[in-house]
């Protein structure tokens, strides 16, 4: 097993692949189940279908394990008198913080959001006329605390009647990832979701599940697939480049999951391999074994206790079974009369973590020298990720977020 020190000192320049811009994707294909699709499975073996196979080429009995988040019109901008342009990214809800609530609050609100063009707002609040349902409403942002390179932003509106889903929805923007190098356009408003996408709340779609379209799901179903849900609100931190040049120096991003009670059994009783379509679900299934150890020791921890941080996996002992793990986790909410699990994960999966949950991957081709990249290199094999890669490049597939996929088993 490798030890906290050898992950620490992997080199992101090692994980380096070129990409050139015309190989990426700047819209998806008319017909999403379309794509090319590479087929890896133990062996090493790398085969070449189209997306909409994928039914087909999943084991038998597999449990299809999805992240039901939608994008936000995340992006608001305000013009000041001068001229001048203000961007206001909405990253994380402060009051409430609740997702679900602050969508739903009516009047005033509290984001932690990136500002952009930052020195151009010296003081006071930011004010614009939003028209919503027919109605005219003010809307101003205030400045409050920074932390990091984000800011705390006050959001009030005069309209009690509007939320702030309302207010989103109104004047806020998809915002597409910034290696597209183009403006959102009315095409991305849909094709930026995931069909089954209906939790509001990322900034960023899980992009491996552009791919799937209702016909897809329904041939799953017609095979026997057990599909289910999870929810991992994907943060901006998802195209934070890799700056320094160890992986150990590198702060991953907090994202709040949730994981129904449900899952969690059919997870347990599952009679088959559980595939994680994209890595958010990837990250939030793995999660779960640490929620579970971290009850084992501690069944009585509070919510601040059961974040899944950063190294854990490479400083914690494994002690008890997958199973276990999952069970601890289910026993707790039975205990707290709850049907969800909720929480926050800042898991980093690199070269070296163990799988204990995931036996396959939907997952799309990511930036290099990217944390996604690591994620399936620790998934195939430093080597393997390589070939495939490589192959995906020598014939012509289309990479990133609007690109093609790959179906990736052990």
């Amino acid at each position: 097993m490798a030890t906290i020190d050898n992950i620490r000192a992997l080199r992101i320049a090692d994980y380096d692949y070129p990409l050139p811009d015309e190989r990426i994707a700047k819209h998806p294909l008319a017909e999403r189940e379309q794509c090319k699709l590479i087929y890896y499975y133990k062996g090493g073996a790398i085969e070449e279908h189209r997306f909409w196979e994928v039914p087909a080429l999943l084991p038998p009995q597999s449990t299809l394990i999805y992240n039901n988040t939608r994008v936000i019109n995340a992006r608001l901008r305000f013009r000041k008198e001068t001229g001048s342009t203000i961007e206001i990214f909405c990253l994380e809800p402060v009051a409430p913080r609740d997702y679900e609530q602050i969508f739903q609050t009516t009047g005033h609100c509290v984001w932690q959001c990136l500002v952009g063009n930052s020195k151009r707002w010296k003081q006071g609040s930011l004010t614009q006329m939003v028209t919503i349902d027919g109605h005219e409403v003010t809307l101003a942002a205030t400045r409050g605390e920074q932390r990091g390179n984000a800011w705390e932003i006050a959001f009030d509106w005069d309209n009690k009647d509007c939320t702030f889903a309302d207010v989103l929805d109104a004047i806020g923007e998809i915002p597409i990832p910034p290696y597209l190098n183009r403006g959102t356009e009315e095409s991305d408003l849909t094709d930026y979701q995931t069909v089954y996408s209906h939790i509001d709340g990322s900034v960023a779609a899980p992009t491996a599940g552009l791919h799937f379209t209702d016909e897809v799901l329904a041939e799953c179903d017609a095979r026997g697939i057990t599909r289910r849900e999870i929810t991992l609100h994907v943060g901006a931190g998802t195209f934070q480049p890799v700056k320094s040049e160890h992986i150990g120096d590198h702060p991953m991003h907090y994202e709040f999951i949730s994981v129904p009670r449900g899952v969690i059994e059919d997870i347990i009783n599952a009679p088959g391999p559980v595939i994680a379509v994209g890595t958010t679900s990837v990250r939030t299934l793995e999660s779960l074994y640490y929620i579970g150890q971290i009850l084992e020791e501690n069944p009585d921890a509070d919510e601040e206790a059961l974040t899944v941080t950063q190294w854990m996996p490479y400083t914690t002992p494994c002690q008890i079974s997958t199973k276990k793990a999952l069970q601890n986790i289910a026993d707790y909410l039975d205990r707290h009369h709850a049907d969800t699990y909720m929480g926050s994960t800042q898991l980093m999966i690199a070269p070296g973590f163990e799988y204990r949950i995931v036996s396959g991957m939907i997952t799309n081709f990511h930036q290099p020298q990217s944390t996604l990249l690591l994620l399936v290199a620790a998934f195939v094999g430093n080597d393997q990720w390589r070939s495939i890669y490589d192959y995906a490049m020598q014939h012509d597939f289309r990479f990133l977020s609007y690109g093609d996929a790959q179906l990736l088993l052990r």
